[in-house]
């Protein structure tokens, strides 16, 4: 995808990603690119970008923040919490639907999924989770 920005006295002021109504070159107009790292899924995340202005076309670089397994752990209780949160809302969507038996072995099986979770100390521990 294309990317412009316009920088101004040596700054972005703005970054679309459409081309600009000046066109490229007018206003300080330039073409960018995105350079995003390599990241390793579940245990990095791209964080706050810079840009490259020395650059032609201008670099918008993405830096790399390591995910702690304590925030990772976070995540994977939310969605682990979601599937009892679908059946309690389906059922509760309609009436009829409602199932004691069912809402219940949601539960159990939310319940075993989060103390495997809290057990693990490792992102290996959490990936043989997924």
């Amino acid at each position: 995808m294309p990317l412009y920005v316009q920088i101004v006295n040596n700054e972005v002021k703005q970054c679309w990603d459409t081309l600009p109504p000046d066109g490229v070159g007018n206003n300080g107009w330039k073409n960018a690119v995105e350079v995003r790292p390599n990241i390793i899924a579940h245990r990095q995340d791209y964080t706050a970008h810079t840009f490259d202005l020395t650059k032609d076309p201008v670099e918008i670089v993405y830096n790399v923040v390591d995910i702690t397994v304590d925030d990772r752990k976070v995540g994977m209780r939310m969605n682990a919490n979601t599937a009892f949160q679908q059946e309690m809302q389906k059922q509760m969507m309609d009436p009829t639907a409602y199932d004691p038996v069912k809402l219940q072995a949601a539960k159990d099986s939310i319940a075993l999924k989060v103390a495997a979770i809290d057990a693990a100390t490792t992102h290996d521990d959490l990936d043989a989770l997924i």
